[in-house]
């Protein structure tokens, strides 16, 4: 499946050198001076995974693959772009079709870095989410009431409808409707936010843009801001875009000693990339073999057929049965054979739940 993340904020909050950096590339234009990103800037980053290094040499391949992101930097937004401020809807458009929306809050110091308005997270945060609901309202302000003989779907489609009203007119995102209903209304009201292509439906991630001297602390600071910010730590990630810049200049091995004078273990992409795992409940399968080693993004309680129509939907038709190996026991033994010899490889059927971090080969039947 694939993942894609708009990185959202207000101008020169480091939106674009983040994604520059993530990319390791230079394709977002980075510059001091607001609407810098007219259009969406939109590339993949591959996120590091050492699990498939360990695998490769077992499998004899030099061919890794791992997972994914589709990253789409979005023009700085301004109080007054739901009605057509700044570059107004022409770029609220492009946040509908990502999986989840990153908000980069600025809480670097740097005077050199134009500003309108004193540097305050809470308030940027404010601004953006705020834009976000009233693009929201004026979608569901354009709905009408059902008429004449009304079926009770139509009913319930209708009272949903007020009810994402009532809840963005107090200031609240729809996922917060959406998470207090009941379980028989939760299933059409999400059904309902993704029709209407909603944004305040989204999962929402939030990144500390911070400067390099808070990425030994980062616990503490993700702590700090998530408490004034009042969202979840969980879904806050502590970064340096600047840093971030330094570490695309560097070699893996150069990146990782970088890493670690500062006192930190994983890049801001890798971190980032967790939280959204966490964030939209997805983990990885693995498989390996001489073509190659690969991750493969999936649902949390994805069955293994569903699986395997991952990688490709005639799978689906064509599954018999997943071997199953659990990493560990397959770094372990050194791969397939003797796995199998020492009793580690499980036959699945197509409702076993996959687990993060399976190895797996899918054994397939028909044409």
């Amino acid at each position: 499946m694939s993942l894609s993340i708009g990185i959202v904020g207000l101008p020169n909050v480091g939106k674009s050198t983040l994604f520059n950096a993530l990319l390791r590339s230079s394709q977002a234009l980075a510059a001091n001076y607001p609407f810098a990103t007219i259009e969406p800037n939109v590339g993949i980053a591959s996120v590091p995974d050492e699990r498939l290094a360990r695998l490769a040499p077992i499998v004899h391949t030099s061919v890794i693959k791992p997972v994914t992101i589709e990253f789409v930097d979005i023009a700085g937004l301004v109080r007054g772009a739901s009605q057509g401020e700044g570059l107004g809807n022409k770029f609220l458009s492009h946040i509908k079709a990502t999986s989840a929306i990153a908000h980069v809050l600025r809480v670097f110091a740097n005077p050199d870095i134009i500003r309108d308005t004193p540097v305050d997270p809470v308030e940027d945060f404010a601004t953006v989410r705020t834009e976000l609901q009233l693009s929201d309202l004026e979608i569901i302000g354009r709905q009408v009431p059902p008429k004449g003989s009304v079926t009770p779907a139509a009913k319930q489609r209708w009272a949903l409808i007020q009810q994402f009203q009532k809840t963005l007119e107090n200031g609240q995102n729809i996922s917060v409707c959406i998470q207090n209903l009941s379980d028989e209304e939760r299933g059409a009201a999400q059904a309902l936010a993704q029709e209407l292509n909603l944004l305040t439906h989204k999962k929402e991630i939030f990144v500390l843009n911070v400067d390099e001297a808070d990425l030994a602390r980062a616990e503490a600071v993700a702590s700090e801001w998530a408490e004034k910010l009042g969202v979840d730590k969980k879904q806050t990630v502590v970064v340096s875009a600047a840093v971030e810049a330094e570490l695309a200049q560097l070699e893996e091995a150069e990146q990782l000693a970088f890493l670690a004078e500062m006192g930190v273990r994983e890049s801001g992409l890798e971190r980032l990339a967790r939280v959204a795992y966490e964030t939209l409940g997805l983990q990885s399968f693995l498989t390996a073999g001489e073509l190659e080693v690969r991750a493969w993004t999936i649902k949390r309680g994805t069955s293994a057929v569903n699986a395997a129509g991952v990688i490709h939907t005639d799978f689906v038709k064509q599954f018999i049965k997943a071997k199953v190996v659990d990493f560990q026991d397959f770094v372990d033994l050194g791969g397939w054979k003797a796995a199998g010899e020492a009793g580690k490889i499980r036959l699945e059927g197509r409702d076993y739940v996959m687990r993060e971090g399976d190895v797996v080969e899918f054994v397939l039947g028909g044409k």
